[in-house]
C-alpha cells in the first residue's frame, strides 16, 4: 500500500473509531463552557459527545474536499493542574517523530484583551496513541495549539488533523481560542 493511501485509510479508520467511541454528533451549541471561559464554535465545525472524562468538549472539523476530517479537543484540570505552560508545549512537540528543527513549529503568545494565549504549531509525522503506550506514526499531521488562561486553571486547546486542513484551519481555530477572552 503507498504512504498517500496508507495515511488516507489511517485517517479514515480514526475519524470512524473517533465518531463511534465518542457517539453520536449532539446538537450544536454556538457556544459552550469549559473551564470558568465560553468558547464560540465555528459555524462549520460539529460538536461531539465526549466519552472521556479528560476530554472536556470536542469538535470535528470537516476534511477538506472530502479528505479525512481534523479534531479540536479541549482539556482543563483546574487550577494549579495540567502542567505549566512549558510542560504543555513540550508535550505536544514531543508527539512527534521529528525533533528540534527537523519539526516544523512555531510557539508565540498574543496577547488578548490584557489576557496572554500561547499558541503552538508543529507540522510533521504525529505519534498517534495513549502517552506510554503503542504509537502510530502520521506523516503530513499539523498540530494546532492554544493554551488560555482562566482563574479557574488554564484551557489547553488541541487540533490536528492533515497538514493542509490544518493550515486551512488555523484562523478558525485562533478566533476560536480568542473567543473566551472577555
Amino acid at each position: 500500500m503507498n504512504r498517500f493511501l496508507q495515511r488516507g485509510v489511517l485517517w479514515a479508520i480514526l475519524g470512524c473509531f473517533g465518531a463511534a467511541s465518542l457517539g453520536s454528533a449532539a446538537e450544536a451549541p454556538a457556544s459552550f463552557p469549559v473551564g470558568g471561559l465560553t468558547f464560540k464554535r465555528p459555524e462549520k465545525w460539529t460538536w461531539v459527545e465526549t466519552a472521556s472524562p479528560m476530554r472536556k468538549a470536542q469538535l470535528a472539523v470537516p476534511g477538506l474536499d472530502g479528505k479525512a476530517p481534523g479534531e479540536v479537543v479541549f482539556f482543563h484540570f483546574g487550577p494549579n493542574n495540567g502542567g505549566g505552560v512549558k510542560a504543555n508545549v513540550d508535550r505536544w512537540l514531543g508527539q512527534f517523530q521529528e525533533k528540534g528543527e527537523a519539526l516544523k513549529s512555531k510557539v508565540e503568545e498574543v496577547t488578548v484583551r490584557g489576557q496572554t494565549i500561547t499558541f503552538v504549531r508543529a507540522h510533521g509525522t504525529y505519534l498517534s496513541g495513549m502517552p506510554g503506550g503503542p504509537r502510530t506514526p502520521m506523516p503530513d499531521t499539523t498540530l494546532l495549539g492554544a493554551i488560555v488562561p482562566s482563574a479557574e486553571g488554564a484551557v489547553f486547546l488541541r487540533f490536528t488533523g492533515p497538514g493542509a486542513l490544518g493550515t486551512a484551519s488555523e484562523a478558525a481555530f485562533r478566533q476560536l481560542a480568542e473567543s473566551a477572552i472577555p
